[in-house]
């Protein structure tokens, strides 16, 4: 034993402390005073290293989507107000997490539906799984969407979803901070006051304005908190991955890893939510590493498995699975010949603006986690 664990052996000796009928009844007259003894939730309030309450999940879409495509059969976006299928990690039920403080969940829509619009002091972005036709209206710009595109709805913006006639059923999923804002009671919610708002401005002019790759509109002026370019194209996007793919070396964790970004700060897209897009080559098989803050990730495309905490998840296309705070983790890409991307939220904007973030590379096994012969929790 080294003396760093002596030490700690006997410091976390002294929060356990035995309990007498004289420390019993001072413990029930701190209780009546509204105040209570350090040393006997010291343990638990302030650990040696992070102990998250989420479980590793994985939701399978072909599990889901037939209970998904039902909702519409049973209630209307008009009573429902969002006809959503959230997912709920077992460890934080008690604040309807996916997992942290992250929330999501699947939203179906059909042709000519359209959800009313509203605003929040939730950050909220949704990630198109399938269909065509689907739009978003953020602050009276409309963005046309389809498959893997990625579209933002900022805190305090006004927002509203639909399906054009034209269009096919559409099911995206939507990544929304409200865990976090109810924790820190900072949650408002209002509907507009004549249920749609006006489009003000020319279809995907966000995109027209913000989305050329390394040039800055002049004379253009943002000082919002948030992004400008609302809508993420999956093709640009995958096109980038794939050269820098063939560019860069291979990141050993994440294989190619790049970050939605802000076009006018280069920071995360919003201030309490950043998103990725990651490509692993075929065949990659990446060395656990774990970091304080949860993600959410969405198979993209192709299949392969994710290694948490030592049990292994089996993925493959519009699957969704989460790596909680100070998870290990590692990603393998089954393919020999095709890789597979894998889209992702999290809470890093928070992480890092609080001086919090931190990460760290498993020195055991050559940098890979043995796997549990249990089933997955």
């Amino acid at each position: 034993m080294t003396k760093y664990d002596a030490f700690r052996e006997e410091v976390e000796g002294r929060a356990n402390v035995e309990d007498s009928p004289e420390l019993i009844a001072y413990y029930r007259e701190l209780e009546r005073l509204k105040t209570g003894a350090l040393w006997t939730v010291a343990n638990k309030i302030e650990p040696w290293q992070p102990k998250s309450d989420s479980v590793p999940v994985i939701w399978r879409y072909r599990d889901l989507r037939e209970h998904v495509m039902r909702s519409v059969r049973l209630v209307t976006p008009e009573r429902a107000g969002r006809r959503v299928i959230f997912l709920e990690n077992p460890g934080r039920r008690d604040v309807s997490a996916a997992v942290g403080w992250l929330y999501s969940g699947l939203q179906v829509m059909h042709p000519g539906e359209l959800a009313s619009a509203h605003r929040h002091s939730s950050s909220a972005l949704r990630f198109i799984m399938e269909g065509t036709g689907a739009y978003t209206i953020v602050d009276g710009h409309k963005m046309t969407l389809g498959a893997n595109d990625f579209v933002l709805t900022p805190n305090g913006t006004w927002h509203e979803h639909g399906v054009e006639e034209t269009g096919t059923p559409c099911i995206w999923q939507d990544g929304l901070d409200i865990p976090l804002v109810n924790a820190l009671e900072a949650g408002f919610y209002a509907v507009h006051p004549d249920l749609h708002q006006a489009v003000g401005f020319p279809v995907d002019d966000c995109v027209s304005m913000w989305g050329a790759a390394g040039l800055r509109p002049h004379l253009v002026s943002w000082n919002k908190p948030y992004s400008p370019l609302f809508k993420y194209q999956w093709e640009p996007t995958y096109a980038a991955l794939k050269m820098y793919a063939t560019e860069s070396d291979e990141n050993p964790f994440d294989g190619a890893l790049m970050h939605y970004t802000n076009p006018v700060s280069g920071g995360h897209v919003m201030a309490t939510v950043g998103a990725s897009m990651q490509l692993l080559r075929p065949g990659f098989r990446g060395k656990a590493h774990r970091h304080t803050g949860s993600v959410l990730y969405q198979v993209a495309k192709g299949e392969g498995y994710s290694i948490i905490n030592g049990y292994r998840f089996d993925w493959r296309e519009r699957d969704i699975f989460c790596v909680p705070s100070w998870a290990w983790h590692e990603h393998v890409n089954i393919s020999a010949t095709d890789d597979a991307c894998l889209f992702s939220f999290n809470d890093l904007p928070v992480m890092e603006k609080l001086a919090l973030f931190y990460e760290e590379a498993l020195a055991d096994n050559a940098g890979h986690q043995p796997v549990s012969s249990e089933a997955a929790p």
